[in-house]
């Protein structure tokens, strides 16, 4: 049976992120993109009202939300903007989701409970200088040595990259591995260790407010307890955790597309030209009507991934096309939204000439476009089906997940 409704629980996390995005972040978010820092009141208050751990089990620290209430979440952190819901892709979609389905249950207190309290970031260092879509092409490396690895390499575009204590890093322990992915392994870098460097990445084109960065790990020790997962599963792990940042990233976008139409509406009721208001001529009202459509098939799309994750369905295909379609549109929203406010979208007066910078990144990170549309034809001509994998994202269960115990 199909059930599109929401129980009160998932409409009141809604409600709850909306008031801070709205009260809290909104009225200083030109600020800080301008200045391109973070607000560094958001970490704290997002980890302080739960948000940091939403779909967390409360035996890990976190707020025992399903993640339908996750994807409710980041739409409402994105609509505020891009930086917040950014923070939930890194922390929560490809870092904490990640420990919670590959994790022991060592690593889940150790690691993921500090992080669904709050009390640390996390981040997720995959890209690096020479390797993007091409994960294999990474030079990041751990060679055994006793109990420990040692680690060397480099990471770029990473958000989060000077505030993160914990980075899930990705590092070749088997150079000649035939395909090359299979050599890659999965490590918990702290970011207090010695050898690890950070840094800022400034004068981005969106996502100004946020925080993007590098990290170099210079002959990083990483005991073998922080090893998630086997040697060799690293890139299984690497594209698990890209399906649940996909998740936010669909969500976060389907928030943006709201954004860019609401503003839309509220310019063109007060803005008149030839002395009636614009939202009376039928161009205008055509692309509400077009972000309109775009909205609703965007939230439907991810409501969907949220149901299979709740269900415990591999839902590799059905995200790849939300966070495809979202941040598409996402794009074409805000781009829309600047030729409804004219002259006024070109300047930074008005929130929309963010929103179309912010929504350009979403079409790069977390598989490109292109990326997608090659996935999305391969499981078309049934060219692709995915396995099983060792251990699956666990499905929401209320018993276990709001259970101290």
């Amino acid at each position: 049976m199909l059930d599109f409704s929401l129980n009160e629980e998932q409409l009141e996390a809604a409600r709850m992120v909306r008031e801070f995005g709205e009260n809290e972040i909104y009225p200083t978010i030109k600020e800080y993109d301008r200045k391109q820092e973070m607000n560094p009141a958001a970490l704290p208050r997002m980890a302080e009202l739960g948000i940091l751990g939403i779909n967390i089990p409360v035996r890990y620290g976190g707020q025992g939300f399903d993640y339908v209430t996750l994807g409710l979440v980041c739409e409402e952190l994105e609509r505020v903007d891009t930086t917040l819901r950014v923070v939930m892709s890194v922390h929560m979609g490809l870092n904490s989701m990640g420990v919670l389905q590959w994790g022991n249950e060592e690593q889940k207190q150790r690691f993921l409970a500090p992080q669904a309290r709050g009390e640390k970031y996390a981040g997720f260092g995959l890209t690096e200088p020479g390797a993007g879509s091409d994960v294999a092409a990474m030079r990041s490396t751990a060679r055994r040595d006793g109990d420990d690895y040692i680690i060397n390499g480099e990471k770029m575009w990473i958000s989060l990259a000077t505030k993160a204590h914990h980075i899930l890093w990705f590092a070749k322990t088997d150079t000649n591995a035939q395909p090359a992915h299979n050599g890659i392994t999965a490590f918990m870098v702290e970011t207090d260790m010695p050898g690890v460097t950070t840094g800022d990445i400034h004068d981005k084109l969106g996502v100004r407010a946020g925080s993007t960065g590098w990290i170099n790990c210079d002959n990083v020790r990483v005991p073998t307890a922080n090893r998630i997962g086997e040697e060799g599963e690293g890139f299984k792990i690497a594209m698990s955790c890209l399906d649940n940042g996909r998740y936010t990233v669909a969500a976060g976008a389907t928030g943006l597309i709201r954004a860019a139409m609401e503003a839309s509406i509220k310019y063109a009721e007060q803005r008149e030209t030839f002395g009636k208001p614009i939202a009376q001529y039928q161009l205008i009202q055509q692309k509400i009507a077009w972000m309109q459509q775009w909205y609703d098939v965007a939230r439907l799309l991810y409501l969907k991934v949220g149901w299979l994750k709740n269900e415990g369905i591999r839902n590799t295909r059905e995200v790849s096309m939300a966070k495809w379609y979202a941040t598409d549109y996402s794009f074409k929203a805000a781009n829309e939204a600047i030729q409804v406010h004219g002259a006024y979208g070109f300047s930074d007066e008005y929130d929309v000439e963010r929103y179309l910078r912010n929504s350009r990144g979403g079409i790069i990170y977390e598989g490109t476009s292109e990326i997608h549309q090659l996935m999305q034809a391969a499981y078309a001509f049934g060219n692709r089906k995915d396995k099983p994998l060792r251990r699956e994202l666990p499905a929401y269960d209320a018993d276990f997940w709001q259970n101290e115990d």
